[in-house]
């Protein structure tokens, strides 16, 4: 395995850390490849170059992950305190470990996002002792005014990060379409906006491992709608119009388009993926119920209507005037149907 870095790059710690150490700079390559003289090789490996041992196509800031061992070995100076990992043809690199690593070391992988490198590693770790039990249960309903609510009362407000860098965002992708192409301009540009993007992303990651730990720490069972995001984020169906040829009706197309940036804005997948990841490490069980009419059933009689929903926020059932917060229903019904679903589960 021989990445498109060189002998001198440094590399951040393991997995997505927000920090990482600069890069002191390119510098020639003390490996020859083989079947190539020193003249034939590129003196820098820029960002832009393809890696000489490459495959074609492939991008020079991802490379596949390879078995410790096998063209690369992690923790390469143990005997130093500071962190290094080797690579066949690259030598030893420094790593700016941010955590320790726990278990075996199967394989080690590299990838760049914009000017940082990381390194990341795949450990085979003994099974984790589960948390002790609270006895305590819960329903989520996910949504789009609060990120979360539960069946107990509690909410979670939604973040908004895509939106609250919308202007930044807009302001550097307004920025990048002035810049002239393969221009020094240019690629300082495409820099400033992958790095707004960046930050949105770890924004986002982080709100979701915090809150899906606090779930895990204080519920035993946790209850959450198997929602089809793909499908709810879908632009609605144009509707020709029956007169003109080539018309179309209004069809909604507008509103749609921002109930889906909201959507995915709120990152309800990367949320219920971690979630999943951690109960399974705490010992914890979650399971995803039909969210069909969660928000439309009356906790109290059981009745099931539109009409139970008169607003967003509002539940007032039409049968037994029951009245609660909608996303509160939802989430006891949502808890509900988990138990239900569970004792049915054979043993």
């Amino acid at each position: 395995m021989t990445p498109a870095v060189t002998s001198r790059r440094r590399a951040s710690g393991t997995g997505c850390s927000p920090r990482s150490s600069r890069t002191s700079g390119l510098s020639t390559p003390n490996v020859r490849a083989a079947g190539r003289s020193p003249a034939s090789r590129p003196r820098f490996a820029g960002s832009t170059r393809r890696s000489p041992r490459s495959s074609a196509g492939s991008s020079p800031a991802r490379h596949p992950a390879t078995k410790d061992g096998d063209g690369c070995r992690w923790d390469s100076t143990p005997h130093d305190p500071q962190t290094r990992v080797r690579f066949q043809g690259v030598g030893h690199v420094k790593v700016k470990q941010h955590r320790p690593v726990v278990g075996k070391v199967k394989t080690v992988s590299v990838k760049r996002e914009g000017k940082r490198w990381y390194v990341v590693l795949t450990a085979e770790q003994d099974r984790p002792e589960p948390l002790p039990k609270t006895g305590s249960v819960v329903g989520i309903d996910l949504g789009i005014a609060n990120f979360l609510a539960d069946s107990n009362g509690g909410f979670v407000p939604n973040p908004r990060h895509g939106r609250t860098a919308a202007a930044k965002h807009e302001a550097a992708q307004q920025a990048l379409s002035r810049c002239k192409r393969r221009s020094k301009r240019r690629r300082e540009a495409v820099e400033r906006v992958a790095t707004l993007h960046r930050k949105v992303r770890c924004q986002r990651l982080d709100h979701a491992h915090k809150i899906a730990l606090d779930l895990v720490r204080e519920h035993d069972f946790i209850a959450h709608e198997d929602l089809k995001i793909r499908n709810m984020s879908k632009a609605p169906t144009p509707k020709p119009g029956p007169e003109t040829a080539g018309a179309f009706l209004p069809n909604g197309a507008a509103a749609k388009a921002g109930l889906n940036r909201s959507i995915m804005d709120a990152g309800w997948g990367v949320f219920l993926t971690i979630l999943h990841a951690k109960a399974e490490s705490a010992g914890r069980e979650v399971i995803a119920v039909d969210p069909r009419n969660t928000s439309r059933t009356c906790p109290e009689c059981g009745h099931v209507a539109k009409e139970n929903r008169p607003t967003q926020e509002k539940f007032h059932c039409v049968s037994c005037g029951h009245r609660a917060h909608a996303d509160v229903v939802g989430a006891s019904n949502v808890l509900r149907a988990g138990l239900a679903r569970r004792q049915a589960q054979p043993a």
